[in-house]
């Protein structure tokens, strides 16, 4: 595997050390690729906007390209803020589609009590740095309720989905990493 191909996992704000142990540990058993914890924005007060008190994610996502490592191959950034989209009332995370750069909220995929220790809420917190790695990948949403590429509206949808990607994506998944893991 060539060096150069790593995924950093970066932490904005104070997050929880067992989401962070836990991304690390599941996305690299699952993409194959190293991974690195590394802080890559201090803070996210510039994507934030005070009518809907949420921050918008793809400015997020700008910033972090911006300031992406030259052997970073994706990054995954997580935060404990609301994110939005314009378009939508919130979202669990967003990427730049074929890109570098992908982000995840624990906002609502976790509840409080969960913040010193992981339940249901890491589970959801994989899937959806999965979810939007893929998307970084170039991957788009999949029909198949049951594939980790799977739309979720609620988090009813992020629990009934699996942790694996479907056949027809894993193969979509497969050809666009090919040619990093030789």
């Amino acid at each position: 595997m060539d060096e150069a191909n790593i995924i950093v996992v970066s932490p904005i704000g104070e997050i929880p050390s067992w989401v962070v142990k836990t991304l690390s540990k599941e996305l690299e058993g699952f993409f194959g690729f190293k991974i690195r914890v590394q802080v890559l924005l201090e803070d996210i007060a510039f994507a934030h906007d005070a009518d809907r008190n949420q921050y918008y994610s793809t400015k997020i996502l700008e910033k972090l390209s911006d300031n992406a490592p030259a052997d970073c191959l994706k990054i995954i950034g997580v935060t404990k803020e609301d994110l939005f989209i314009p378009i939508l009332t919130h979202v669990y995370g967003e990427a730049q589609l074929g890109g570098t750069s992908s982000i995840i909220s624990i906002f609502r995929l976790i509840e409080e009590m969960e913040l010193k220790m992981a339940h249901k809420g890491c589970a959801r917190i994989v899937k959806e740095a999965i979810h939007e790695l893929g998307h970084a990948f170039d991957l788009r949403h999949c029909e198949d309720p049951l594939c980790i590429m799977h739309y979720c509206r609620k988090l009813a949808d992020v629990d009934l989905k699996s942790d694996q990607y479907c056949r027809y994506c894993n193969v979509l998944l497969s050809d666009a990493t090919k040619d990093l893991l030789r």
